[in-house]
């Protein structure tokens, strides 16, 4: 064991003594109560923004759903319309063969209408060309053997009556 007075003259003595009073002094002055105080500000500042981070997160949360719910409305009413434009292409389609159809039939119509035309129209022109060519020999063939102003009544009404049942 050391003595007293070796005690003294030690420095670790000395140290230990002085660290003895500097935590005494501290406990006086109420360090150790600032330090606590510090301390705890410091654990409600980390507290309250733990809390802000929460509530930031719950109304991120918040948003996400509501954005999500948007979405899948803009989905939804997206495939109505692209239902809808399918609807009215098929049913454009569907008009526009009818309208084709009933283009084409019209055309034919028309073709044979105009083909008739023609047929009646060659035809009447044959019973015509038919009739002069009749006239003419009848004429030829009755001024032969005809003379004189009977002959020239006879071939009036002839070819009167050939032309009358001609056309």
């Amino acid at each position: 064991m050391h003595t007293i007075v070796e005690l003294l003259g030690d420095a670790e003595f000395w140290v230990a003594v002085a660290f003895v009073i500097f935590v005494a002094g501290m406990g006086y002055l109420g360090v150790h109560r600032m330090i606590a105080k510090s301390l705890d500000d410091r654990a409600g500042r980390i507290k309250a923004e733990l809390d802000e981070a929460r509530k930031l997160k719950d109304e991120a949360a918040q948003l996400l759903a509501h954005y999500q719910r948007k979405r899948q409305e803009a989905e939804g009413e997206a495939q109505e319309i692209v239902a809808g434009a399918k609807s009215e292409a098929e049913r454009l389609a569907v008009e526009a063969k009818a309208k084709i159809e009933e283009f084409v039939a019209r055309r034919t119509k028309m073709a044979e209408t105009k083909i008739a035309q023609a047929e009646a129209q060659a035809a009447a022109d044959v019973r015509a060309a038919a009739a002069d060519a009749a006239v003419a020999a009848a004429e030829k063939i009755l001024t032969r053997e005809t003379k004189g102003t009977l002959a020239a009544g006879l071939i009036a009404k002839g070819i009167e009556d050939i032309r009358k049942k001609l056309n």
